[in-house]
């Protein structure tokens, strides 16, 4: 797909993304924070789950899409593969950030501390480096053809790290406890707490896509800003 037709075609995407996703969390949070009993052994603490499942989930799945477009920008150097790593890296350091800050205010009520220096800890951590690797790459190096190449590689190298935050539970001893949520058995999460969460992961993945959408948009006019197309679309000459 060309820079122009993405353009074109993405922005009621971008509408559609932000208010279905708006609305959703809206509903997801709302229910999951005031309207859901507490929890049985954890009280009222347990609601930060409501933010940081989805936060947690999402910052890998946002990483793996950034591994697969460097493998589409290497093996055929598709610019809007390029584009969408450079949009979606500062959001997973957002979601990633998210993800730890809501995990240390859940872990001081739970375990007795803020943090624990456990294999899932350090590996969401170094995710969080990894995203911020890819930014920090891209603006060190000053050809963007070269900064691409070398955010793909980073990106696809450090791929590694996402089995590690998934099985990491089951590999090494740690404070987490093992996936609530899999597709192979049935939710360890009774109904009344899994309806809003699975409500707030979905919002959440429509609503950051609907960013990432947006980031994208906005790379594009930048990147092509001296192409008649932008400047008839900007209005400039």
């Amino acid at each position: 797909m060309s820079p122009e037709i993405f353009f074109r075609g993405s922005l009621m995407w971008v509408y559609c993304l932000y208010l279905i996703g708006i609305l959703g969390l809206s509903l997801g949070t709302i229910w999951g924070l005031f309207f859901v009993p507490p929890e049985k052994f954890q009280g009222d603490s347990f609601r930060i789950m409501f933010i940081h499942v989805p936060a947690a989930h999402l910052s890998q799945i946002i990483y793996i899409g950034i591994a697969v477009a460097g493998v589409v920008y290497i093996v055929w150097r598709t610019k809007m593969a390029d584009v969408f790593m450079a949009a979606a890296a500062p959001v997973g350091l957002i979601t990633t950030g998210l993800a730890l800050l809501s995990g240390i205010v859940w872990g001081k009520p739970t375990w007795g501390t803020w943090w624990v220096w456990d294999a899932r800890t350090i590996s969401v951590l170094i995710l969080f480096f990894l995203f911020f690797g890819q930014i920090a790459l891209r603006q060190a190096v000053s050809r963007p053809e070269r900064a691409a190449f070398a955010v793909s590689v980073l990106a696809i190298v450090g791929a590694i790290n996402i089995p590690i935050i998934k099985y990491s539970v089951e590999w090494f001893t740690t404070l987490h406890q093992p996936a609530s949520i899999t597709l192979t058995r049935e939710s360890a999460i009774s109904m009344v707490f899994l309806i809003p969460l699975l409500i707030n992961i979905a919002s959440f993945y429509i609503y950051i896509a609907g960013v990432v959408l947006a980031g994208m948009r906005t790379l594009v006019l930048r990147r092509h800003k001296h192409t008649s197309w932008v400047q008839a679309w900007t209005g400039s000459s």
